[in-house]
């Protein structure tokens, strides 16, 4: 079972995440693309389990989450109405966060956009039900380069 909400962009917090506000209630709200992770913009628990694992130092780190936060802003603008799609079992993250799909103008979902291109991963951490394919095209992203995979093999 699927939940659907049309929101209002307000603005970008990073590479997988907005403020945005419900369009009928003007209620304003975190959004988390559901089943991504794009690299941290600032230094943080997160960056120094990152650097540890990846064996990649935290500046360059940083560096590769602006690059997908830059991204992330292409492909949508403050103001833009988009809808987001969420699975029932999962409308938030432990933070509170509303986690979801996020449908673009076009229809494209701008968390496959993230994964395709090479600006994010996979995120395993909640499941949601597209993370089979997000793992399928993460992997092309990575052999063919793209987005981050341009600079680093793994962030």
């Amino acid at each position: 079972m699927t939940q659907k909400i049309i929101l209002k962009v307000k603005r970008f917090v990073d590479g997988d995440g907005l403020i945005a506000e419900d369009y009928y209630s003007k209620k304003e709200f975190e959004v988390r693309l559901y089943g991504i992770d794009a690299p941290e913009m600032n230094y943080c628990n997160k960056i120094k389990k990152d650097e540890k694992e990846l064996h990649i130092p935290a500046a360059l780190l940083i560096k590769l989450g602006y690059k997908s936060f830059e991204f992330f802003k292409t492909n949508l603008n403050i103001g833009d109405t988009c809808t987001l799609i969420q699975e029932e079992s999962n409308l938030l993250d432990k933070y509170g966060r509303t986690l979801g799909y996020l449908i673009l103008n076009d229809g494209s979902i701008l968390n496959e956009i993230m994964i395709k291109k090479g600006f994010a991963k996979p995120y395993s951490d909640v499941f949601c039900e597209m993370l089979p394919k997000y793992q399928k095209w993460n992997l092309q992203a990575k052999s063919k380069k793209r987005g981050l995979y341009s600079i680093v093999n793994k962030f």
